[in-house]
């Protein structure tokens, strides 16, 4: 925090010593680009707003008033009239899976579903192209978004029954929009080996009927039992196929993200052979947005490979890879989120725990000793409690590593006990305001109201500790759009109208910084990213309304217009 204070007042130093410059008549170097005649959001303290900007090169040269940018105006100067539209610090997604956003474009999407039936339909229609025994992929059904339960379900959830009948000739994997479970028909569960006497995982459940048959949902580790038949389905492409699906999977996602206003995007856990395909795009320019990469690999191959894996603003700033990330459990949504006590829709279960002790210790012990910051998924009580036990005795134990920032990410029901702790071990809280309002219709089924008032999305509790709280979309569980996430930080309201729990809503200045310097905070970046501080780089997002103003009904309208990255215009609403 020293630093970041360091750095505003650095920063208007310099934008004082410009406009004294300016007003002399003293040469000024010409800017490359210039935005002007707006209102710009800064997210810096020093100088929270102005109507003008000058980026020389990929950096931002000042911030002022539209007199005080007019001497950076050259004859090669590229301006742009804002026109009164609104700037800001580029949007940064503090948890996504960058991958899996460009993967859902290829396959069924399945979000905006609102009932069993209607993806059954879409799964029939799908079938109906494909060659038997292709298989039929999707993601984002949730069984508590539709209109009615499906009849015959189990725990809430469908059975297989329409699904093997709508394409018994091609394998169906249908991923929760979680991503903490699947559903599939009897042609996949047949290729996965999967019978009645087949036994849960560590840390998954097969769901049954009463007479012990699957039903077709996989919850947690037990999802694997099911994607593994279809990975050696897929193992059977050359490399070449491989590559070139990766490939347009990447560039899916980069379209999708920068055409939503977003400059950076924390890709939360991936494999060694997804940083080189990242490294390989980069350095080749093709990567529009900047990467921070966590590694998702076991603790074995971590010691093995994981420290030649680490990079810090590799290919032009746009590749990062400093952070390890682990699940403690699953969601709340499929009831694998790991509480304290039972669920109070279902009091004989109390989630699932989803790594080993000994595998958990083994990484974090790596992580530290390595320079590699951790983030961990953790939504239940209990999981977000195991999380900080074994934050707080690693940090103990490594009293030299200072500023680890290490982050739980989602922190969605934290016992009252536990919120101080964040404030206390400097965690990071990197959470997704969407989740919010997405998920409140069911949080207090699964939770009861006292549980859910003490620490359900508690944002204001965990700033009040001095924790820092940053923003994402967690897409594709939620949509990449950072304005929906933007209107639930600062609204909480459901789509019912409701507001759930108003007392922890953000005002629009923390929401703003929750979705752009906190983000660089928490991966490192705050000295040269997240704020519109003259010395930063020049990413800026500009859109058509200033959502800091307009009546919050109106927030979600806003378009994104501009997206700009290192001072070059990446991204123009036509």
């Amino acid at each position: 925090m020293r630093s970041m204070r360091s750095l505003s007042f650095l920063g208007v130093v310099g934008l004082f010593a410009a406009a004294a410059t300016a007003a002399c008549g003293k040469h000024v170097e010409p800017a490359d680009l210039v935005l002007t005649n707006g209102r710009i959001a800064t997210v810096d303290d020093a100088r929270p707003t102005a109507a003008a900007l000058a980026v020389r090169g990929d950096t931002i040269a000042a911030v002022g008033s539209v007199d005080e940018i007019k001497a950076y105006i050259g004859q090669k100067t590229e301006v742009i009239d804002l026109g009164g539209r609104f700037a800001m610090p580029a949007f940064v997604e503090s948890h996504a899976h960058f991958m899996g956003v460009g993967e859902s474009k290829l396959n069924l999407e399945l979000m905006g579903t609102s009932s069993w039936e209607q993806i059954v339909a879409m799964v029939e229609a799908a079938a109906t192209k494909a060659k038997p025994g292709d298989w039929i992929v999707g993601r984002g059904w949730h069984q508590e978004k539709w209109d009615h339960t499906p009849a015959g379900a189990v725990e809430g959830f469908p059975t297989h029954a329409l699904l093997s009948k709508a394409a018994p000739n091609n394998p169906v994997l249908l991923t929760h929009a979680s991503g903490h479970a699947v559903i599939a028909n009897q042609k996949a569960m047949e290729l996965a080996g999967v019978t009645r006497t087949t036994v849960n995982p560590p840390g998954g459940e097969i769901v049954k009927d009463k007479s012990g048959a699957p039903i077709g949902v996989f919850k947690e580790r037990a999802s694997g039992l099911v994607s593994r038949a279809l990975a050696e389905a897929r193992a059977k492409r050359t490399p070449d196929q491989v590559e070139a699906d990766a490939v347009r999977e990447a560039e899916m996602a980069d379209r999708e993200y920068i055409s939503k206003g977003v400059a950076s995007v924390h890709d939360a856990g991936v494999g060694f052979e997804t940083v080189d395909l990242y490294k390989k795009l980069a350095e080749q320019g093709r990567l529009n947005v900047r990467l921070y990469v966590m590694l998702s690999e076991s603790a074995a191959r971590l010691a093995e490979r994981g420290a030649q894996y680490r990079m810090i603003d590799a290919a032009q700033g746009h590749l990062t890879v400093r952070t390890i990330k682990r699940f403690m459990d699953g969601a709340l949504g499929s009831r694998g989120a790991w509480l304290v006590e039972p669920y109070s829709d279902l009091p004989t279960s109390t989630g699932l725990n989803t790594v080993a002790p000994d595998e958990m210790k083994a990484s974090v012990e790596w992580a530290i000793q390595n320079g590699f910051q951790v983030e961990t998924h953790a939504i239940g009580d209990r999981a977000n409690r195991e999380t900080l036990n074994v934050y707080e005795a690693t940090f103990k134990a490594h009293p030299d590593r200072k500023d680890p920032r290490w982050r739980i990410t989602h922190a969605q029901h934290i016992n009252a006990a536990d919120i101080p702790r964040f404030g206390q071990l400097g965690v990071i809280a990197t959470m997704q305001g969407v989740h919010c309002t997405s998920d409140a219709p069911y949080v207090l089924a699964r939770l009861g109201a006292k549980r859910a008032e003490e620490g359900a999305y508690a944002w204001q509790k965990l700033m009040k500790t001095g924790a820092v709280v940053a923003n994402g979309t967690d897409a594709p569980v939620e949509a990449t759009d950072p304005l929906p996430g933007y209107y639930a930080l600062v609204t909480r309201r459901q789509k019912n109208g409701e507001v759930f729990y108003g007392d922890q809503k953000m005002s629009r200045a923390e929401a703003l910084k929750a979705y752009t310097l906190n983000g660089a905070y928490a991966a490192f970046q705050d000295l040269k990213l997240g704020s519109l501080t003259p010395g930063k780089l020049a990413d800026i997002t500009v859109l058509s309304a200033d959502i800091t103003t307009v009546p919050e009904e109106d927030i979600r309208k806003a378009e994104v217009i501009y997206t700009i990255v290192g001072g070059k215009v990446r991204y123009k609403k036509n």
